[in-house]
């Protein structure tokens, strides 16, 4: 004991001298409002069950078999379950830890004389504990919280990331569809008109080069058919990729309502910006790696000071020489102090190296929050941009029919020539397409806002992920933080 005495001061004056974690940094601030016009219709619907507010029952249950068989998503759970056993890992060095041994021998010693043979057979009980007086474990496990809430923030954006893949891969589907069926009306309309031209000219009523364009314009109007069918031929693919589903049991559930584009349910979007961002996982996580980072430093810092550990040993042992056996144990206990003295400027360098990875998780945080506000404002830009562009679009869509309908009737007649007749269906075919792609844009739009606005997820899981911990061994994330909503 009189050994430990020169120490105890020096123990004390650490102690004393021990520094506290740092706060993580501040959040950037958001702008005041969205300079996007925002959707008013409707009333306000929860995110978390949105897919269910389509009018088509397919896309929530497609979405809920992307998200029950999907490597993504066990690629996110794996990491979760990483990141919680180093959470573990981390709380348990602040710990003492208790290590046993044991061992047994035959010993026969043959020089120099006499002869000896003798078994030594021993148990004992070795203990440390590192006293954490920079605050470096600690730090250790603030970072290990961190980056399991952000693997379980990570989670919830592959989640809703694949939602929206599926569910704009469902639009893109059912708007091809629609677009084969027009195809097809005018694949028919072309081959009727091609028939009674062919008719004309063998009468002498038509010339011949009007029997070629006829001709011709039907054998476009079956390529572009059939091309068009080869896009749905693709994206029914990947929704077989996406899902996990056999492809003959997914095209039998597709069939029901084929070439109907589903139309959801609006939802308010707040006025203030952060209302939304703090429901984006994306947002949470990369605010949980920069909470991480700042522990980093701290980690840094610590191993820059002195060491000190506490062990000590138990050992009990059996000895047998010549048939007379004997006991004994002995134990020691103490401190170890550990003073960096030159290390050629390592620890100085890693120091330097977590600020820099600080500093660069402040940016990338920074960068995903102006991401995230833009594409809000994208989204809600497109939705206003169509809800205006489609009334128009329908309109001309319905004159146009008119138009064909009342050229042909001229042409056969012969008040019209061909060309007019298929003048006027190539620009119907036009502005049918066009008032497709619009509804199927602003469908996506939707889609686009949902994933935007965090896609349900709720932001106050990445805040229970972050204060679940205390610090003590087997610290983590909350299991609710894991389950699917």
């Amino acid at each position: 004991m009189t050994l430990l005495r020169p120490l105890i001061p020096l123990c004390v004056a650490l102690v004393a001298g021990c520094s506290t974690l740092s706060p993580p940094p501040a959040a950037p601030a958001a702008p005041a409002a969205w300079q996007a016009p925002r959707p008013h219709e409707g009333e306000p619907q929860a995110l978390a069950r949105w897919w269910e507010r389509f009018d088509d029952p397919l896309l929530p249950a497609l979405v809920a078999q992307a998200q029950a068989d999907s490597p993504t998503l066990a690629q996110a759970g794996a990491r979760i379950a990483q990141a919680r056993a180093q959470l573990t890992v981390a709380g348990a060095a602040l710990r003492p830890a208790l290590d046993g041994r044991a061992d047994a021998s035959r010993i026969s010693n043959a020089f120099p004389p006499p002869t000896l043979t003798y078994s030594i057979a021993r148990a004992g009980v070795d203990a440390s504990w590192e006293l954490d007086l920079f605050g470096g474990r600690r730090a250790g496990v603030a970072a290990a919280q961190a980056q399991a809430g952000a693997a379980v923030a990570q989670w919830h954006d592959a989640r809703v990331s694949l939602a929206a893949e599926v569910a704009l891969n469902y639009v893109g589907l059912r708007a091809c569809e629609a677009q084969v069926a027009l195809e097809t009306q005018n694949v028919e309309a072309a081959l009727q008109i091609a028939d009674l031209t062919q008719r004309k000219v063998e009468v002498g009523f038509e010339s011949p080069a009007n029997g070629a364009l006829a001709q011709a314009t039907l054998s476009d109007t079956r390529a572009r058919a059939q091309a068009q069918q080869a896009e749905c031929e693709v994206i029914v693919k990947a929704l077989v990729a996406l899902t996990g589903l056999e492809e003959p049991a997914l095209r039998a559930r597709l069939a029901g309502a084929a070439a109907r584009l589903p139309r959801p349910a609006t939802f308010g979007v707040a006025a203030v910006p952060a209302q939304v961002l703090a429901q984006r996982p994306d947002l949470a996580a990369a605010e949980q790696q920069l909470r991480a980072a700042a522990a980093g430093v701290d980690v840094a810092e610590a191993a820059r000071w002195p060491r000190l550990l506490l062990t000590g040993a138990v050992t009990l042992g059996v000895g047998r020489v010549g048939g007379v056996q004997d006991t004994g144990a002995n134990w020691s206990f103490g401190p170890a102090l550990s003073l960096p003295l030159f290390d050629a400027g390592r620890r100085r360098a890693e120091v330097d190296a977590a600020r820099a990875r600080l500093d660069e998780a402040l940016a990338a945080w920074q960068q995903r929050v102006r991401g995230a506000v833009r594409e809000v404002e994208e989204a809600l830009v497109r939705l206003d941009a169509t809800a205006r562009r489609e009334d128009d679009a329908r309109v001309a869509a319905e004159n146009w029919q008119r138009f064909v309908q009342a050229t042909q009737t001229r042409w056969e007649l012969g008040n019209a020539s061909l060309i007019e007749l298929q003048d006027a269906r190539r620009q119907r075919i036009a502005s049918e397409a066009a008032l497709l792609a619009v509804r199927r844009e602003r469908v996506a739009a939707w889609v686009q806002l949902y994933k935007a606005s965090g896609g349900g997820w709720d932001g106050s899981l990445a805040v229970a992920a972050n204060t679940s911990g205390t610090g003590a061994a087997g610290s983590a994330a909350p299991e609710s933080n894991f389950r699917q909503p």
